[in-house]
């Protein structure tokens, strides 16, 4: 039977520790959904240190790592059906800053006990306007995704910060609480 967990699918099968360009940057434990290089490139330059993660890597083996925060990348095919990340995300929630792009901003969500659902046609290539509720401004954005998050089902302490100005879906959320962050659109890209 075919497995459709394409995340893992994607993500490397073992760890990888690359020195970061900024020596008094943080630590930064990524969990690895199939992640574009330019996003570790990106993290690359501000960190001291990052250690990739397979995406079905557990709770002990990240926290034996001892990061800073943990980073949730980009990935192909349905967030719903990725295997043992969601609870892994679950049990971080709170206890290390976490901040995901894409699939990781979906995912981040259903480990929050929100839901995702699949678009009618999906948000693919660039200019994609996202209103940035926080800072007031608008973005152009690049995009490459099926599946968003459903806005009534995100808890009560976690605040939309971004959305998609073409359809008015999340782009973006917060929570103070629980110490995260994600974000729909590929901010690496410009």
């Amino acid at each position: 039977v075919l497995d459709k967990d394409w995340v893992y699918l994607a993500s490397r099968k073992e760890s990888e520790v690359r020195r970061g360009d900024n020596m008094v940057g943080p630590k930064v434990a990524v969990i690895d959904f199939g992640s574009k290089e330019n996003i570790l490139r990106e993290l690359q330059s501000r960190c001291s240190e990052i250690k990739i993660f397979n995406s079905r890597s557990s709770v002990q083996e990240i926290m034996e790592y001892k990061p800073d925060g943990v980073m949730l990348t980009n990935g192909p095919g349905d967030p719903a059906d990725v295997k043992v990340a969601i609870g892994t995300v679950r049990e971080l929630l709170g206890v290390k800053p976490i901040f995901g792009i894409c699939m990781g901003h979906q995912v981040l969500a259903l480990a929050l006990g929100a839901k995702t659902y699949k678009l009618k046609f999906g948000h693919r290539g660039s200019n994609h306007p996202i209103r940035d509720t926080v800072l007031n401004q608008i973005y152009m954005t690049s995009q490459n995704h099926g599946y968003a998050v459903e806005k009534s089902t995100l808890p009560s302490d976690v605040q939309v910060t971004h959305v998609n100005l073409n359809d008015g879906t999340v782009a973006g959320f917060y929570s103070d609480k629980k110490k995260c962050l994600g974000i729909q659109y590929h901010p690496e890209s410009c």
